[in-house]
């Protein structure tokens, strides 16, 4: 079965990531390690040290940017190379459909405390058994900053369309989030989306061009709101001001009152693994509270953590940071990435295409 994967949420690199070197010879990896593909917060020391400390173990951690070039490591990969695997939540169901994933133990993990907006059962369960668990999450909203605009403007998307923010907007490079915002902001639940409403997309996404002063990719994007070029950046979210809070506590995010879209890690552990009692340890770990705060503020990027007892873990300003007093009322009112069929994610590029070049 061939299976499509969609473009990857994308690391924030404003804070340079903490590089770890992969120890790799081609061979079978020794006994005491364990060998990781990785989302750029992963490799923060501070978050696996603990466990390799508590182990006696090395953690090899391999960082890779999409779903599809993860694969394509695999695929030249020998079984059992792999231990570990950290995967956009929307691509979830393409890998355990692709049976690479092994089942995890579902009371070893805590699955009482992970929040409701990620327990995604429907993703990462198949024919009853669990094959990942949501790790990470947060929001393609709106990151601004507080001393250049009204804070309560940016509960209301409309404000990003009128004149008053007129060449102050960043825009997130990224189709489906941004279409999908847009859609709400046309009263449109973003699972509604279809080709007759596209022609009314077209022209409020010109109409958002027109306001905006760059479009760019997560560190372009980042970066022009961090740096002072731009005092919005739609599409944003914690991911892009979190990390840099205690430095810029003028950098803030909302998700506005029309909603906004609520974006996932996961992580599994191979099937073909070797060391799969291990692997299983780390991903405990990774899910306890006290990892689950260490991934939430990994140096690379900020997220919400799934499992709400991290909270204990987290300083006050962090939690404000994540905003974590506002998180029921966000859960409730944000979307997952609504994922096209083929044709109408052609024609949805199509509109994308000619908003980047209008």
């Amino acid at each position: 079965m061939k299976v499509t994967f969609g473009n990857r949420f994308r690391c924030l690199a404003l804070a340079a990531p903490l590089a770890v070197a992969m120890a790799w010879s081609g061979g079978a990896a020794k006994a005491e390690e364990l060998n990781a593909l990785v989302w750029c917060d992963h490799t923060d020391p501070a978050l696996i040290e603990p466990f390799e400390q508590k182990h006696g173990v090395k953690v090899n951690l391999k960082e890779y940017e999409g779903t599809g070039a993860a694969l394509a490591i695999i695929e030249q990969s020998r079984p059992g190379d792999w231990d570990v695997f950290v995967v956009d939540g929307v691509d979830v169901p393409g890998v355990v459909a692709s049976g690479l994933l092994a089942e995890l133990p579902q009371d070893q993990l805590p699955m009482d405390s992970i929040f409701d907006a990620v327990q995604m059962r429907d993703m990462t369960f198949k024919d009853g058994k669990m094959y990942a668990i949501m790790e990470k999450f947060g929001y393609n909203v709106i990151s601004y900053n507080k001393e250049k605009v009204d804070p309560a403007d940016m509960r209301n998307i409309d404000m990003l369309w009128s004149d008053k923010y007129k060449g102050r907007i960043a825009v997130y490079d990224y189709y489906i989030p941004l279409m999908n915002l847009v859609a709400l902001k046309m009263g449109i639940k973003p699972s509604e989306i279809t080709a007759d409403v596209l022609p009314q997309m077209r022209e409020e996404l010109f109409k958002l061009k027109d306001n905006s002063v760059m479009v760019g990719d997560v560190v372009a994007s980042s970066t022009a709101l961090a740096v002072g070029e731009a005092d919005i950046l739609i599409g944003g979210g914690e991911w892009a001001v979190s990390v840099l809070s205690a430095e810029q506590p003028e950098l803030d995010w909302v998700l506005p009152d029309q909603g906004g879209m609520l974006w996932s890690q996961s992580i599994a552990v191979f099937d073909s693994s070797e060391k799969k009692d291990l692997a299983i340890e780390f991903v405990k770990y990774i899910m306890s509270p006290e990892g689950q705060a260490r991934l939430a503020t990994s140096s690379c990027f900020w997220g919400m953590p799934a499992n709400s007892a991290a909270k204990d873990h987290l300083t006050d300003q962090q939690r404000a940071a994540l905003r974590w007093d506002e998180q029921a009322g966000f859960q409730a009112n944000s979307h997952r990435y609504f994922i096209p069929d083929a044709e109408l994610d052609g024609l949805m590029l199509d509109v994308w295409t000619e908003f980047l070049q209008h």
